[in-house]
């Protein structure tokens, strides 16, 4: 059944009542998308669902409103809230996300649902197998702080065995987005019978970014893109910055662009405005001009130790032509290739990652050639439409069957 013939028959079925007491109409090809946030929908998965919309699907956003609510129904989606609570472990928080769960998948039960985030995947497929929904689409995006170097291998085993039981359906697909979360879960037997599909990351509106040119007398910039959190190498790019200070203070910036997190590891504003001093080292807060910041900067550096899936800073980063240094670490070393794009280096070493500054910093024509071999790497694999269009041959994949 091809995508044309879809269009053309779409049914309305009977209204069905979901958790909030509203009516909604389903069509033939109802897609529940559940996401962690708004503000990460419109970051990562918007094109997916308005591709889906295109192509004849009746999409539901499923997600916690952080101020961004009006601006997604605004775009015409429907939108339910999403009770979770992404950072906390409290036990009765989980279990009020499990029974909200089962109770939209049983109202909605010829949905196909598409589960973005670990906490999602979590109970959304243990929802998903007790319902016996028609079709489950796990998208593992990162496993974040509940597989971080701080938690005890038995909460990790913990979760393995719960997604184990939930992704053990006739009917699931599971996306990957690197080779070491995918290796995980076949090692750990996590995902039973489930179709593996493997895309590098959400992807980018490539025309959105582009690269200006500066001149010699500009000052250079370094940036990092992210939330402020310790695991995404905050402290180590800010002691990196100043081992190079006595060098380079007055000729390079460190720009430090992102919000403050509700994340129990994040870094607090008293934090950055001790490590930062507004001229050399600059936190910039929240940013909305991130492609002009992007466009007019020189090097990007990311020096993560979070479990990434493939981080869109680095993608945005390879669409804007710039070099790359990041961390020889899980989703972050996805994006480089050491020496063509920019350099590898070890997690949490300051050292290493200010002498791979130095040699940027120091070599402007090397700037060039690997941010000219950046785009080219986004152009090759990041381009979001290609990415969408993955997305729905899924969900075509997973309806036919």
């Amino acid at each position: 059944m091809n995508g044309n013939f879809l269009n053309s028959h779409i049914q309305i079925r009977n209204p069905v009542i979901l958790p909030t007491g509203s009516l909604v109409d389903t069509m033939e090809k109802q897609l529940l998308l559940i996401i962690n946030e708004d503000r990460f929908f419109l970051s990562h998965r918007r094109r997916i669902a308005e591709m889906a919309r295109e192509r004849g699907w009746d999409v539901t956003l499923v997600t916690k409103d952080t101020g961004r609510k009006k601006e997604i129904i605004d775009s015409g989606f429907k939108y339910i809230e999403l009770p979770i609570n992404p950072t906390g472990m409290n036990p009765k928080d989980e279990l009020r996300l499990l029974n909200f769960l089962i109770g939209l998948l049983r109202r909605n039960n010829e949905a196909l649902v598409h589960l973005v985030g670990l906490k999602n995947m979590l109970w959304g497929g243990v929802a998903a197998r007790l319902v016996k929904t028609k079709g489950v689409v796990f998208a593992v995006s990162g496993l974040g702080t509940l597989f971080g170097e701080e938690n005890s291998p038995l909460i990790s085993k913990a979760i393995q065995s719960v997604l184990k039981v939930g992704m053990h359906l006739k009917n699931g697909a599971v996306i990957f987005q690197n080779h070491d979360d995918e290796e995980l879960f076949v090692k750990k037997k996590i995902i039973g019978n489930c179709e593996k599909y493997f895309i590098k990351g959400s992807g980018v509106e490539l025309n959105q970014f582009y690269k200006n040119k500066k001149t010699d007398e500009e000052p250079l910039k370094i940036i990092f893109t992210a939330r402020m959190l310790q695991e995404k190498g905050v402290e180590d790019l800010v002691a990196a910055a100043e081992l190079l200070r006595k060098d380079y203070e007055g000729k390079v910036e460190f720009l430090l662009c992102g919000d403050l997190s509700a994340n129990p590891r994040a870094l607090k504003r008293s934090d950055l405005e001790r490590i930062t001093d507004g001229r050399y080292i600059k936190w910039m807060g929240h940013c909305e001009n991130v492609p002009e910041l992007l466009a007019n900067a020189d090097i990007m550096c990311f020096p993560s130790f979070y479990r990434e899936g493939v981080p869109k800073s680095l993608l945005e980063a390879s669409a804007s032509s710039l070099p790359i240094i990041t961390t020889d670490s899980i989703g972050c070393r996805d994006t480089v290739e050491h020496g063509k794009n920019g350099f590898i280096v070890p997690a949490h070493s300051p050292e290493k990652l200010a002498e791979a500054l130095r040699t940027l910093i120091e070599n402007k024509e090397l700037r060039e050639e690997m941010g000219a071999y950046s785009r080219k790497k986004a152009e090759k694999d990041y381009n979001v439409e290609d990415v969408a269009e993955k997305h729905m041959e899924i969900y075509t994949n997973l309806s036919q069957r």
